[in-house]
Parts: structure tokens; C-alpha cells; sequence
């Protein structure tokens, strides 16, 4: 049963869970504990997907998707002599497609809810207590099992550059801009600014990448930013490193910057468009945290009591999403993990909690990155002695085909179990999945290199670094 906002309601209806946030962890939640026979309500101040569904996960890689396409053209012309060319992109039929996509997830996951007898309120909810929760233009709503805190993060800002969504845009806003614009400057060099620049090179833009940190997605190893940044730079994208944004200008067409590079120059640039991608902010306002007490951290997030039940300081209220501190990693795929944890967790199972060193992580440029597990540097910084083996995808036949570069490279202990696996080049998001149950279940490399992959595929490359690992090296000695 869905309720607008407009409804009035003034009555204390009651519930076994509510649900303050409807994206990726909320509606999860809300799922898991319908399916396991618990009444919900799910409280709701926009559109449930939130925003990976609306403006984060699916239309980005809807769009990179579309990049790819537009690459494939230019690769197919100037490597294999397909006399092909791109007359122009339709800004307009791009976008309608998108959208569609867009809508027709959220169709679904509103269907998904109703199915599962869900209640849906339409409107800004705010904590009166352990166990109520008002929601505007509803009334409030008394719970006996809990109440679940989703109500997500949104891009962080810098002071000075009020986003406007045309010349200075955020990661919500960037891809819902009018057109193309001409050049592109990201400030940012983590999975979100990589993605953008990629996206915006593909599609023909001049793109200057901007990161203080001494390498792109700094909490990756080290060889895959060096992967990355060489597949980013070889494709013309200008990456600046280890400097440091030191005054900006909106001027009536663009933005203009002044940066200190890691060398100590001092370099302007203009852009028809500033992308600012430093991060996210958990949502916590008009929450009623003042007054119902969970523990909050420096940065906002809503810290747990424990983590295993993902219960907050006030027994009874649980937290999952962007809300939540490392190590949660404020992903999509890490949040539907959360949700069953916690909706699990108030049906009276005892769940295991969520693993985060198993959850993968992945960046959707050209090239990508997929990730899972410690990297060296951790690993060495634990004082753990490993065995390290780095193999080129270049190496395998199908690397060849692809002409993209990249590397496949495992982090395991001297004398047992694989620790991390890390990947850069084409598709590798979809090649992480295997190497995700390999840290996860504490294979060793002797395991995995008992399994025949199949050729030529990439992921013969992932087996034939386990087969070096394993002693049973074959192209790669």
C-alpha cells in the first residue's frame, strides 16, 4: 500500500520494521525482512533506488556503456582497418535511453516491494524514539522488532563552488547536464572522477584529471593505479597527481582553475565543465539523531555498536549504507549485503557478518579495475610474508585481441592462502566474481590452479598467475 505525501494521517499505525531510506540498503532490507514473514514500512522522501538507481550506479555505466560503443568505432577503424566513423552523437536518443533503463529498474524494484507487501510512504522521516519514527504527511509509525537508518550519502562540496549544475556539476548531476561539453575538469581521482573522465574522453571531450593524492584510486595497489593512470594517459586524458587545486573562477562559459602540481608549478586551466569528485557525505539531516542517540562519528557517519548486528548505540536502531563508517565501503553490491544482514539480524537468525575485505570493488573507465582482498602494501604493512606473481593480460592470446594492456596480480601468504586479487584492462568487472570466492573461502593457489580456464579468454590469465603461484607455470615462468 503506497501513500503520497499529500495524504494526511495523524494516527500511530504499528509495525514490526521500519525503514528510513529506500536505495540499495533500505529497500534490501525491507526485502529480506518481507520474505522472512516480518510486516515493513518503508519510508521514502524521493524515489526508492535512491541514488545509485537515480543517478549513480545504472545511468553512469548506462552511459559508460554507450562510451564503449563510440570507442569500439574509433578502435575498429585504427586497428583493424573497419573503414568506419562517427558522424556525431544524438545527445537527445543517448539520454532517452538511459532513462528508459533507469525506469524500467525502478518499475521493478517498486514491484518487487509491492509483491512483497511492503508498505511504501512517500515522505521525509525523522527518529521521535528507539522505536518510532514520524514520516511527513503520514503520521508516525511505532515498531516492535526495529527501525533501520538508510537514508544514504550525497557528493561532498567544496567552499566556493556551488554546484549549478552546468559549469560545475557533481557526481548526481554530471551525466543529467545539457549536452557534451567540449573539455572536462575532474577533481578527483577515486573510482567516481576516473569514471567521469572516461566517459567524457570517450565522448570526445579535452579532460584534465585532478588528484592530491600521489596516484589515482589511491586504496588500490599500486600497480593498478599505475595500470590505470598509463591506460587513462595513452587514451589522451591529462593526469595530474599529487597536486593540489589552489583557487577557482566560474566565468560565463566554463571554469577556470589554478593548480600546484606535484613538481611545485603553478598551471591554470579552463574547462567548459568542472566535475568536482572528492568524496560523499553521509544524509543525516532531519534525522532525529540529536534526540535519539546513536553514536556518530567526525565525518557523520552513524557508527555501530556492533557490527555483527549492524546495531547501533540505541538497541534497536540499525544502520547500513553510506550512513555507516569504514570499513563498510559505502558500495551498492556492499549495502544489499548490509540489508540482508540487518533484516536477518531483527527476524531473530543469526546471520554471518558481512565480510568487507571479500566484498569486490571496481571502477567502470576504460580501462577498468576490479578488485578484492588486501593489497601488497597491507599485506606487508600486517607483517604477513607473501608471495607476489603480476602477469600481463598481454601475456594471454585474448589480451592480445583486446590490445588494451592490463595485469592480473595475487597477494598470498609465503605458504598459504591467497590474500588479494587485483585486475586492470577490459571487462575485468566481470572476470572479479571467480577471485572474490578464491580470498573468500582461503584458497590457496595450488586450489585454484587445479581448475581449467577456459582459452582464449581473459580470465585465463587469472589461472595462469595461480598456476606460477602454484609451481606449475606455463606461459609464464
Amino acid at each position: 500500500m503506497t501513500h503520497t505525501a499529500g495524504t494526511a494521517r495523524t494516527d500511530t499505525r504499528e509495525t514490526d520494521v521500519i525503514v528510513i531510506g529506500g536505495g540499495t540498503g533500505g529497500y534490501s532490507t525491507a526485502l529480506r525482512a518481507a520474505a522472512l514473514g516480518l510486516r515493513v514500512v518503508l519510508a521514502e522522501r524521493d524515489k526508492v533506488g535512491g541514488t545509485c538507481l537515480h543517478r549513480g550506479c545504472i545511468p553512469s555505466k548506462a552511459m559508460l556503456h554507450a562510451a564503449e560503443l563510440v570507442d569500439g568505432i574509433t578502435e575498429a577503424r585504427e586497428r583493424w582497418g573497419v573503414k568506419a566513423g562517427l558522424d556525431s552523437v544524438d545527445w537527445t536518443a543517448l539520454v532517452a535511453t538511459r532513462d528508459d533503463i533507469v525506469s524500467r529498474n525502478h518499475k521493478g524494484v517498486e514491484g518487487h516491494l509491492a509483491h512483497a507487501g511492503v508498505e511504501v510512504l512517500q515522505g521525509r522521516a525523522e527518529l521521535t524514539g528507539p522505536r518510532t519514527v514520524r514520516v511527513e504527511g503520514h503520521g508516525e509509525v511505532r515498531a516492535y522488532r526495529g527501525v533501520v537508518l538508510a537514508t544514504g550519502s550525497r557528493p561532498r562540496t567544496l567552499p566556493g563552488l556551488a554546484p549549478d549544475g552546468l559549469r560545475v556539476v557533481t557526481s548526481d548531476d554530471a551525466l543529467f547536464a545539457p549536452g557534451l561539453p567540449e573539455s572536462v575538469l575532474v577533481l578527483g581521482g577515486g573510482a567516481i572522477g576516473v569514471e567521469y573522465a572516461s566517459f567524457h574522453r570517450s565522448m570526445g571531450a579535452s579532460v584534465t584529471l585532478v588528484e592530491t593524492a600521489d596516484r589515482l584510486v589511491p586504496l588500490e595497489d599500486a600497480d593498478v593505479s599505475r595500470h590505470l593512470t598509463r591506460g587513462l594517459k595513452k587514451r589522451g586524458i591529462d593526469v595530474w597527481t599529487g597536486a593540489r587545486l589552489l583557487e577557482t573562477a566560474v566565468l560565463d562559459d566554463g571554469v577556470r582553475a589554478t593548480v600546484r602540481t606535484a613538481r611545485g608549478e603553478v598551471r591554470a586551466v579552463e574547462a567548459q565543465r568542472l566535475l568536482v569528485a572528492v568524496g560523499r557525505v553521509p544524509v543525516t539531516d532531519g534525522l532525529g539523531l540529536d534526540r535519539t542517540g546513536p553514536a556518530t562519528g567526525e565525518r557523520g557517519h552513524v557508527v555501530p555498536a556492533d557490527w555483527s548486528r549492524l546495531e547501533t548505540t540505541v538497541p534497536g536502531i540499525h544502520v547500513v549504507g553510506d550512513l555507516l563508517p569504514p570499513p563498510s565501503l559505502g558500495l551498492a553490491h556492499a549495502s544489499f549485503a548490509e540489508g540482508l544482514l540487518v533484516a536477518e539480524t531483527l527476524a531473530g537468525l543469526a546471520p554471518r557478518p558481512v565480510d568487507y575485505a571479500a566484498v569486490p570493488r571496481v571502477t567502470y573507465s576504460s580501462p577498468q579495475t576490479a578488485s578484492v582482498g588486501l593489497n601488497e602494501a597491507e599485506a606487508r604493512a600486517r607483517g604477513v610474508d607473501v608471495r607476489v606473481n603480476t602477469m600481463p593480460l598481454t601475456a594471454v592470446a585474448k589480451g592480445m585481441v583486446h590490445g588494451q594492456g592490463g595485469m592480473v596480480k595475487v597477494v598470498a601468504e609465503r605458504d598459504g592462502r591467497v590474500l588479494g586479487v587485483h585486475l586492470v584492462g577490459p571487462h575485468v568487472s566481470e572476470m572479479i566474481a571467480e577471485s572474490q570466492l578464491i580470498v573468500g573461502w582461503d584458497a590457496e593457489p595450488a586450489d585454484v590452479a587445479g581448475h581449467v580456464h577456459p582459452h582464449p579468454t581473459l580470465s585465463e590469465a587469472v589461472g595462469e598467475a595461480f598456476l606460477t603461484l602454484a609451481g606449475r607455470g606455463l606461459h609464464q615462468q
